[in-house]
């Protein structure tokens, strides 16, 4: 029989916890529990005290053989020390209930617990719990309020009855969210914030990475108590050497593991078993499995292996525990990156610009600490006023959604764009599975959670200088003002490529510049101030230029010449401003105001427009949209029943109609005959489409007739295709012809670790001839259907004609249809076509394939070996 699969999870005081189902073997672990409990505990638990035959009791909740129940235990050090179980009633509504262990009572377990078990089942199709519950239990009924579920109760003769429903709303998911940040943050502690640390494998060779990572906690400051451990010396730079970790004084915080790969995992035991609470393994190379299991089985957190380390400067630690040269600048950026040499190239950059980090976190493997953990600590850090991120592969890409989407409503949060992993690649044969490459949905994750996307280190650091003390543009007009005209036009061009506009400033703002310049000058945007002004005429120019209401920001382009230096006349106004000097080495600096400096106009305007997209953002809706009316689940899941592939035309048509899409109706023949009924029965021209194996295109394939009237016409058609198809041909779709109109394509690709990937873009025949497509995931909000009916190229030339309202209400349905039915993994609306005040598919298609349901908001340490 297979293992139930294990969830690690952490406790509200940072602790580990496994969950796992129990069965028949767990049935002595679960008889200590219950008959561990107190007096106390005992009344609560059963209105009494505990059952005569409890190992019956037992027996009967560890047994196999009741359908429809199910017990969830939770264990410290594989002791079991709570249990939840849910036992069928009727329908969809089960009974639950949780006992604790009294030492482990107030920790968080229970309410882990439950959260375990509402999503176990939901996936297993339940949807209500129900509890009756001591009055006098008011621990009890505070977990049932707290967890952000629905909930009513009634309270009668002493007890409460409690009914919760299960369907996880914002509410919850926001309770969810708050308490896996408290307990992630008091875990991540023990390794950005330890007391104590020690370094195993530290060298006394200078050139060791051991020797690096204790040299920079020794010479960096750090507070707190360091240890060393090196079999052959008695000490290392100072530091009192011991033999190994069993040897130490103390149970240290954290551990810093630079030994080679194959000694890691017996390290890493002799660790858990001293009590160390976390590791950083530097070593690569190192057997996955054999360190997961030592972490596990003693509830450590880990970050690595393959790493640069960690390193934090708060002043009350000052832990550098990286083998990165030179002192770190503190600062107030949090970087987390999988990659040692972007972490490098990372500090190096922020240094020269004199900007400098809260943490620092290389992740390399990422077995278990990620940029989820990360992006949870550094949510609520005060010291922390800015995110960068560089990662290679999404753990889980949805809960990262939610969680950066949090950070960045109160913090910038930047993300260097890098290849993606393996989750969203899969073999194209839809035209939508087709534009869902790993970097459209990168792309798609990062625009609407909020990151700030950018090209490459050096971009990184232009607009966190942007960022460091400007305010956010509250549009997108520029106004560029330069003594040097052809510079002054480069920026405006620069602009216009990065969706920037030029401000037409106010007629009086056009006098007053010109009454303070040459008549040489140019007082309309751009201003060419010309070489001549100083930097008092410059800078009030500027104060004029940026007071202008039709000016969100300004970009100020400076060159010296032998006449006059103007740059100095550049300052902070209420508007953003950046500015531009020909005569820097760097692509970047600071004013001592705080004013980036860029080399050339192209980087000011690139900055400028992630100024931009922020501002943007932040004024977006959350991400909720209305429920579409008229679908039917039930009618909709009886179509998909029991199917694997590409669906029939005949279901496609079925399914679509019960979310209310609007399509093209038709009838599946597979004799001439019944084709020529069929016209009859449309009683207008129609289309015969082939149903035909590894038939997906039909136009492309040739298999699509168009215009056909009269029994000859069809006769014919029908017969055509039987012989360009042969055996292979399965049946004949005939469709009434529909009205000419705009042809569009709608569609959604669901991938297990994104989720459901909407597209939109050009049909028909233009789908691949243009590839013009806009993408988003779910969940959405109006303004994200927004950036799909208008995000592609076409657009604001199909929606001048034509009626957006109807193409957005097809957006919503076809959503919908992604979230409730995700068996669906590929589905093609195109060519959809468009009238001025209607629409209609017609043509469709739709890939089904079995689908794990998977709850991406649960909370669970991150493990390598499964996803999410």
């Amino acid at each position: 029989m297979t293992a139930p699969p294990v969830d690690r999870a952490l406790l509200a005081d940072g602790s580990v916890v496994a969950l796992r189902e129990l069965g028949p073997a767990d049935a002595d672990a679960l008889l200590a529990l219950h008959r561990g409990l107190s007096p106390d505990d005992r009344y609560l638990r059963f209105f009494g005290a505990s059952p005569r035959l409890l190992e019956d009791f037992v027996a009967r909740l560890t047994s196999p053989d009741q359908p429809g129940h199910v017990v969830l235990g939770a264990f410290v050090a594989e002791v079991l020390v709570g249990a939840a179980s849910y036992a069928l009633l009727d329908g969809d509504t089960a009974e639950v209930a949780l006992v604790v262990a009294h030492d482990r009572q107030s920790h968080g377990v229970g309410t882990l617990m439950l959260e375990h078990l509402v999503s176990l089942a939901r996936a297993r199709g339940v949807r209500r719990f129900r509890a009756d519950v001591l009055t006098a239990n008011a621990k009890m009924l505070r977990v049932f309020a707290d967890l952000g579920l629905t909930w009513t109760s009634t309270a009668e003769y002493g007890e409460v009855r409690v009914d919760l429903g299960l369907d996880p709303g914002e509410r919850y998911l926001e309770a969810v969210a708050d308490r896996e940040l408290a307990a992630d943050v008091a875990s991540l502690r023990a390794v950005l914030a330890p007391s104590s640390v020690v370094v195993v494998g530290a060298g006394r060779k200078r050139s060791s990475v051991g020797n690096a990572v204790l040299y920079n906690l020794v010479f960096g400051g750090y507070p707190g108590t360091l240890y060393a451990v090196n079999p052959h010396t008695d000490q290392v730079l100072g530091v009192a050497s011991h033999r190994s970790v069993a040897d130490l004084p103390q149970a240290p915080d954290l551990a810093v593991v630079c030994v080679p790969a194959a000694a890691v995992p017996q390290v890493a035991e002799d660790c858990g078993r001293r009590g160390v609470r976390a590791l950083v393994v530097i070593t690569s190379g190192v057997d996955r499995d054999l360190l997961l299991d030592v972490v596990r089985r003693h509830g450590m957190r880990l970050v690595g292996p393959n790493c640069v380390g960690v390193s934090g400067t708060d002043p009350d630690v000052r832990m550098n525990a990286t083998f990165m040269a030179g002192r770190l600048t503190a600062g107030d950026i949090g970087v987390v990156t999988q990659s040692g040499g972007v972490a490098i190239a990372v500090v190096e950059r922020l240094r020269a610009l004199g900007l400098g980090t809260t943490e620092l976190v290389s992740t390399g493997d990422k077995y278990d600490v990620s940029g989820n953990d990360l992006l949870l600590w550094w949510e609520r850090d005060e010291r922390t006023r800015a995110v960068v991120l560089y990662l290679e592969s999404f753990g889980n890409p949805r809960k990262f959604s939610r969680l950066a989407r949090r950070v960045a409503a109160r913090k910038p949060v930047l993300a260097v764009r890098a290849a993606s992993s393996e989750a969203g690649q899969r073999a194209a044969a839809s035209h939508t599975a087709s534009t869902a490459t790993p970097a459209v949905t990168r792309d798609a994750l990062f625009r609407q959670a909020g990151v700030t996307a950018v090209d490459g280190v050096a971009e990184l650091v232009e607009v966190l200088a942007a960022l460091h003390a400007t305010p956010l543009p509250a549009g997108r007009r520029v106004a560029v003002l330069s003594n040097a005209g052809g510079l002054g036009v480069l920026a405006a061009d620069a602009c216009a490529r990065h969706g920037l506009t030029i401000a037409d400033l106010g007629v009086d703002t056009v006098d007053a510049v010109r009454a303070l310049l040459p008549g040489t000058a140019s007082a309309h945007n751009p201003v060419d101030t010309t070489a001549a002004v100083d930097e008092r005429t410059f800078g009030h120019c500027l104060d004029l230029v940026a007071a202008d209401p039709a000016v969100d920001a300004v970009i100020a382009v400076t060159v010296p010449t032998a006449v006059a230096d103007p740059a100095g006349g550049v300052h902070r106004t209420a508007k953003t401003v950046l500015a531009v000097s020909g005569d820097q080495d760097a692509s970047v600096s600071l004013t001592a105001d705080g004013i980036a400096v860029y080399a050339d106009p192209a980087r000011a305007a690139t900055a400028l427009a992630a100024l931009a997209e922020r501002g943007e953002w932040l004024r977006r809706p959350a991400p909720e949209l209305p429920e579409p009316s008229g679908a039917d689940l039930a009618e909709a899941r009886a179509v998909i029943a029991g199917q694997e592939g590409w669906l029939s035309p005949d279901r496609v048509v079925r399914l679509l109609t019960a979310f209310g899409l609007p399509v093209l109706g038709g009838a599946l023949v597979r004799d001439a005959g019944s084709a020529v009924a069929a016209q009859r029965s449309f009683d207008a021209p129609v289309a015969l489409k082939a149903v035909a194996d590894d038939l997906l295109h039909k136009s492309e394939g040739g298999g699509v007739l168009l215009d056909l009237a009269g029994e000859d016409a069809v006769t014919r058609g029908f017969e055509a295709l039987r012989d360009r198809f042969g055996d292979r041909l399965t049946g004949v779709f005939v469709q009434p012809m529909a009205r000419r109109g705009r042809e569009l394509l709608v569609g959604v690709v669901t991938d297990p670790q994104f989720g459901p990937l909407v597209v939109t873009g050009l049909g028909g025949v233009d789908t691949d001839l243009l590839d013009d497509r806009a993408a988003a995931l779910a969940p959405l909000s109006e303004a994200d259907l927004d950036d799909l009916l208008h995000g592609f190229r076409a657009a604001p030339k199909v929606f001048r004609d034509h009626d957006e309202a109807v193409v957005r209400d097809v957006l919503r349905r076809v959503l919908r249809l992604a979230e409730l039915l995700p068996e669906v993994a590929e589905l093609d609306l195109n060519p959809l076509v468009l009238t001025e005040d209607d629409v209609i598919a017609v043509d469709a298609r739709v890939h089904v394939a079995p689908a794990e349901p998977v709850d991406p908001f649960l909370r669970r340490l991150r493990d390598p070996r499964r996803t999410p």
